[in-house]
């Protein structure tokens, strides 16, 4: 090999670790170790439709009062919202009446809805009583995770699980999720997560795709698998259940508040090695999804890559840790 061209090979490869330690050292400096979540006073209440009256969230901080919080994060929901909590409220009634220690609440986030969402879920809330239906009306749109992360931070229930607003999932496999976290912990002040899964559903799902989109699903896959999680086969469902003391240590540490914070949030579990199931649920694709396949893919895959290279370098901490030391 002439040794202009060796020059050249060595001249790139100084140019790629200088550009490489450019990248980590502005990442160091620009990224806060840990969330800041800010959360404007109108969010810290929830109006009571029946009094008329703002009534006070309580804290993740506290101690439980009930059995079961469902979190909705909803963007933009007017038309798909209530047939979701038709079906759930239904099955959360039914189970009350038959097992008297179960008792729940449902908290709809509204992500910054411009349409009549906080309206719809508001006429819940009326019809079955502000105990049992709450909303959360976020000031400004922050992504599916922060409307969750605040949705979690104001429940009261000993497990929380989070649910799409377009009722994708059957809300009946509740049931099997909570069957799986029962196994895993005891009490709400053990750690544990039961994820919903659609993977058994894969195959039906690649062969009413595109070709495009099966591309772009299994390039997600693998991306995930490299960086982030590699103990869960569906990072993506709806629908997964939490311990109270574990919801209490992911979502106080997540980063992420738009589509990649499953990913982040089951990061976290494995890096923390909370116990993890992964439970096969029912799921029917619903029209009006937020998604666009390729720019959200593409954003997605952009997280993915900054939470593997955050994390490897220090620049992002996990809160949970850092309390547990102290």
């Amino acid at each position: 090999m002439c040794p202009c061209l060796l020059q050249l090979l060595f001249y790139l490869l100084a140019t790629a670790v200088a550009t490489g330690f450019v990248i980590v050292a502005v990442v160091l400096y620009k990224t806060k170790p840990y969330p800041n979540i800010v959360r404007h006073s109108d969010e810290k209440s929830f109006l009571d439709p029946q009094s008329i009256q703002t009534v006070a969230f309580p804290s993740i901080e506290d101690a439980p009062t009930l059995e079961l919080s469902v979190i909705v994060p909803a963007y933009n929901e007017e038309k798909r919202l209530p047939s979701m909590l038709d079906e759930c409220l239904a099955f959360l009634e039914e189970k009350s009446k038959g097992k008297s220690s179960f008792n729940y609440e449902v908290i709809v986030v509204s992500d910054g809805s411009a349409d009549a969402t906080v309206s719809v879920a508001l006429r819940y809330a009326k019809k079955h009583g502000a105990d049992k239906v709450r909303v959360m009306e976020l000031v400004e749109n922050r992504g599916k995770g922060g409307a969750v992360r605040m949705g979690v931070l104001s429940a009261r229930g000993r497990q929380l699980l989070f649910a799409d607003a377009d009722g994708a999932t059957k809300f009946a496999d509740y049931d099997k999720l909570e069957e799986s976290l029962s196994s895993l912990a005891s009490d709400w002040r053990h750690d544990g997560i039961a994820i919903g899964s659609r993977a058994h559903l894969e195959d039906d799902a690649i062969a009413s795709r595109s070709f495009f989109r099966t591309i772009l699903m299994h390039g997600f896959h693998t991306l995930v698998w490299l960086f982030a999680v590699r103990s869960v086969r569906d990072t993506q469902c709806g629908f997964k259940l939490f311990t109270r003391s574990t919801a209490r240590k992911l979502f106080t540490s997540l980063h992420v508040q738009r589509w990649a914070f499953d990913v982040e949030l089951l990061y976290l579990a494995e890096r923390l090695k909370l116990p993890m199931s992964e439970v096969a649920v029912r799921w029917t694709e619903i029209d009006g999804s937020k998604l666009t396949p390729f720019w959200s893919w593409l954003q997605m895959g952009s997280d993915l890559g900054m939470i593997w290279l955050r994390y490897t370098v220090g620049a992002w901490r996990i809160a949970a840790i850092e309390k547990k030391e102290n």
